[in-house]
């Protein structure tokens, strides 16, 4: 009956904040993820010289992949954590950590490896596209899902969790300045200056993850030793009394599913972020059309230039100052003032007109910033989600990372949907196809006709741009107001699940830790 005794030197001590180092593993995606984002078409395209068949095929085999694969990695790392706490052995919560920061350790520097992939011909250009994208996004998607879990099991309160959020935006904004370095070795017809900054970026992300989570877990090793030891007792103290209760088979997919269909603010949330998720993808597939059509006569290729790089940073500065007001006024409260601010930034920008290109500029740049700063405050709403979920369906462990798979199964249609609706509605009131190349003349006769008198419906191809510009926000912010409207997780219900989520971990678990 001897217990075993567990080694806690692994204890690593260091006087860096979690906070901190929890952020920083946003760097070391961000500086990785951004280049990829920007150079991956171009270069398979104008580089690889890819054709059109094997460039779609891919493109459909990782719509596909990347739809399914979140709540495929999700269920895969939480689906021992969604059984009650009467229905197994006990998971503590440093556990539940040491679980996440393992797998970050992992895939963090295969992730990296990934990245490489792309800037290396090794096979025919098919052939590599496609594998390329699947191994990329399948180690991204298991990095995000361990990284946004860690949000949710690192902190319940609305303040701790803020301030870990707060440190992944000013990381993130550094990561950011990976892009603006790219412009200065990037160049199609020498590509050894890009692929050696390629290679040295791969290599600061996978030392900083594998670094990184070393740190981190040396957090925690010691009080999941701890936990260990006192569950040992426990058990050898429970031997010959009465015997335990039988245990309850683990729930399964199907029964998950059935729980999330009847959580009723996962499901308003799930409608509201779908619209965020097109809104930000239409944003980011329409901003070099709006600059050329909008802007292109009015300013120079530099101003553009600086409206583009400021779209990029600007989201996770703007994002430090949305969340000291998300720690002052709640998150709910912040997202629906960024909902009605967007709806008033547009129909302003409607009754002024695409004339005024000081306006346009400021509306064009504004509106971009303010969407990304949304999207990045969503991360914060799907932890309380997590904790409802917790408390509802009396979970033994937070399934975080199997909510956020499941958040992204629902929303990620929006990406698809973004460029397909905006180049539909485009082609319907304008006659400008982007993907034709006499569609510029047929814009131009379609211009003149409008002119004359003689148009129909069609207008010209810059007023549909204005058109498309600002109805497509106005529609969008009026939905979000509608679904977030039904979103009742906050104010008292919040602090009640909340308060209900922290006594239930200190009944059965020690608490986390303070950030």
């Amino acid at each position: 009956m001897g217990s075993r005794v567990c080694d806690c030197r692994l204890a690593v001590s260091t006087g860096v904040p979690t906070a901190v180092l929890y952020g920083s593993l946003s760097l070391f995606v961000s500086i990785l993820h951004n280049v990829f984002l920007l150079y991956y078409v171009e270069t398979f395209v104008s580089v690889y010289k890819i054709d059109k068949l094997s460039f779609w095929v891919g493109e459909t085999v990782f719509l596909i992949w990347n739809s399914l694969n979140d709540p495929l990695f999700g269920w895969l790392s939480d689906r021992s954590f969604l059984s009650s706490p009467q229905s197994g052995p006990q998971i503590s919560s440093p556990e539940v950590v040491l679980k996440r920061l393992a797998a970050l350790s992992r895939n963090g520097p295969l992730f990296a490896l990934s990245f490489l992939a792309f800037w290396v011909s090794w096979a025919r250009p098919g052939l590599q596209f496609l594998v390329c994208l699947c191994l990329y996004d399948g180690f991204l998607t298991v990095v995000d899902l361990n990284h946004n879990a860690l949000l949710a099991d690192l902190a319940v309160s609305a303040y701790d969790r803020t301030r870990l959020n707060f440190h992944c935006s000013l990381f993130s904004a550094l990561g950011s300045l990976s892009v603006f370095l790219s412009y200065c070795v990037w160049d199609k017809g020498d590509f050894y200056s890009f692929r050696l900054f390629c290679v040295a970026l791969a290599a600061v992300s996978a030392l900083g993850f594998t670094a990184v989570s070393r740190l981190l877990k040396g957090r925690f090793q010691k009080e999941a030793c701890l936990r260990q030891d006192e569950a040992l007792k426990l058990k050898e103290l429970s031997i010959g009394q009465s015997p335990l209760t039988q245990q309850e088979k683990p729930v399964t997919l199907g029964e998950y599913l059935r729980q999330l269909s009847k959580h009723r603010n996962f499901m308003w949330f799930a409608s509201m972020n779908l619209v965020q998720v097109f809104h930000c993808h239409f944003n980011n597939n329409f901003f070099p059309l709006f600059l050329e059509h909008l802007l292109s006569d009015s300013i120079s290729a530099s101003t553009g230039s600086i409206l583009l790089g400021i779209s990029y940073i600007a989201p996770h500065l703007n994002n430090l100052y949305f969340l000291t007001l998300c720690q002052r006024y709640g998150v709910y409260a912040v997202i629906r003032w960024l909902f009605l601010v967007k709806l008033a930034l547009s129909v302003a920008m409607l009754l002024a007109g695409a004339d005024q290109v000081y306006l346009l500029c400021i509306f064009i740049a504004s509106n971009r910033v303010f969407t990304e700063g949304t999207c990045k405050l969503l991360n914060l709403v799907i932890t309380d989600l997590v904790d409802e979920d917790f408390v509802v369906n009396q979970r033994q462990q937070a399934a975080s990372a199997l909510l956020f798979g499941m958040v992204a199964l629902v929303t990620k249609p929006g990406q698809t949907f973004a460029p397909l609706i905006g180049t539909w509605l485009l082609c319907v009131y304008t006659g400008y196809d982007i993907f034709e190349r006499n569609s510029i003349q047929d814009s131009a006769a379609a211009m003149a006709s409008a002119v004359s008198g003689q148009a129909g419906f069609t207008v010209p191809l810059r007023q549909g741009c204005f058109y498309l510009l600002v109805f497509v926000p106005i529609s969008c912010a009026l939905l979000q107001l509608l679904a977030w409207s039904r979103f009742t997780l906050h104010g008292r219900r919040l602090q009640g699940v909340k308060a209900q989520r922290q006594g239930t971990q200190h009944r059965h678990l020690m608490d986390v830790k303070a950030i």
